[in-house]
């Protein structure tokens, strides 16, 4: 599939989305011009940018671990900034503790998934934005997963743009180009109070399991060929 039609069905896919989600629930309205901010609570301090006004809809980059608002002007298929701060309030973020972003806080190997989770609802909370649309691109797909097991109310749709996949060989730690092989190393490097056994029980007990969960749940749920998959929530 070439590029503008990749590009085409996922604007399709957040314009369906953002149209099931209208006639139902109203958000604020404030407009932003795209710059940096911080939200902190506790230890985890979350870099954020805003831009645009209208519906809130949460842009979750892909990357991987090391997933940065920069993904957007630069892997991603298309802007999605761009392309939507003229109609939604659109609220992106670097990952916590992305070793090229400037996200951080700890390193939560019990509960990693759901720490993310923690981050991306306290934004919203920290904006006083309760119901709110996602779209999520690679890694974002398992963290759309998560949102809607956790807030179910508060996702009123969500569009799952080139989600990760998963292949048998990826256990093979040999495997070329896996992200967690870098990432570990990296992050002990910038955080020498984190250690690379904690690093590392990080992205064997949670990264794999769940991108191997996200690949089986998204086979699951569509039967779609496109490179993206449209969930809407009822409220």
């Amino acid at each position: 599939m070439d590029d503008p039609t990749r590009r085409n069905i996922l604007k399709a896919g957040a314009a369906a989305a953002a149209m099931a989600a209208m006639p139902r629930v109203f958000a604020q309205q404030a407009g932003k011009g795209g710059t940096g901010k911080f939200y902190e609570k506790g230890p985890v301090r979350i870099r954020y940018e805003e831009a645009g006004a209208g519906f809130p809809l949460m842009l979750l980059p892909g990357g991987g671990l090391n997933a940065t608002i920069s993904f957007f002007t630069g892997n991603s298929p298309f802007n999605a900034i761009e392309e939507f701060k003229g109609e939604y309030r659109c609220i992106t973020a670097d990952l916590r503790n992305a070793t090229t972003g400037q996200s951080t806080g700890p390193v939560e190997v019990d509960r990693p998934w759901e720490s993310y989770a923690d981050d991306q609802l306290g934004l919203m909370d920290h904006l006083g934005i309760d119901k709110f649309m996602v779209m999520g691109f690679c890694i974002g797909g398992p963290f759309i997963w998560s949102l809607l097991k956790r807030a179910p109310n508060r996702v009123v749709a969500a569009v799952l743009a080139q989600p990760v996949g998963w292949r048998p060989e990826m256990r093979d730690p040999k495997y070329p180009g896996v992200f967690w092989k870098t990432w570990g190393p990296a992050l002990t490097a910038q955080r020498p109070e984190i250690t690379m056994p904690t690093a590392s029980v990080r992205t064997a007990t949670a990264v794999k399991p769940r991108l191997l969960k996200s690949a089986r749940t998204a086979k699951r749920i569509s039967r779609c060929k496109s490179s993206s998959h449209i969930t809407r929530r009822d409220s």
